[in-house]
């Protein structure tokens, strides 16, 4: 069955029990292999908001990617997230890191989808999480592995921004 790797997060209180609730949730969809430590992290882009926790998830899934964001998305409808502005407060945020080792690219009317996702590289509070469950993971794209590309984020940003929860 393939493998999805997906990017968790929320800022609306109770953000960690909104994170454990979508962990849960995420059975419907598949069999849940692994689950990163929790990170807190700082918002980026809007940033008068709470901090977030993220987390990293390893989901065996039946669904191919397009049809896994559909259900994705749906999920988080039905776990209380409405639409708000681009980088605001939500309630859950799932985003798809990788599947298997695919890379793919989708734009119609509803839904864009690149895979692997194409901001990974630049995200502390993805790669952190991510590191702890697939530090050895060869990125299709720029075919380093996942540690390797924290290390590098690491250098230019100079300190880590988020931590273990």
């Amino acid at each position: 069955m393939p493998q999805a790797v997906l990017g968790l997060g929320s800022n609306i209180s109770p953000a960690k029990e909104n994170i454990d609730k979508a962990v849960s949730a995420l059975a419907d969809l598949g069999t849940v292999k692994e689950v990163s430590p929790y990170i807190i992290s700082k918002p980026e882009g809007f940033t008068n908001q709470a901090d977030f926790i993220n987390a990293v998830v390893i989901l065996s899934t039946p669904y191919q990617p397009k049809a896994l964001l559909r259900k994705l998305k749906e999920l988080e409808k039905k776990l209380g997230r409405v639409p708000t502005f681009k980088n605001g407060p939500r309630v859950i945020d799932f985003d798809i890191l990788f599947y298997d080792n695919i890379e793919f690219f989708d734009d119609d009317d509803e839904y864009l989808l690149i895979i692997p996702h194409p901001r990974l590289h630049e995200r502390e509070f993805v790669l952190k999480p991510l590191s702890y469950l697939l530090s050895d993971y060869e990125h299709p794209k720029f075919h380093k592995p996942v540690v390797q590309l924290y290390r590098e984020l690491m250098k230019r940003k100079g300190k880590p921004d988020c931590k273990i929860l």
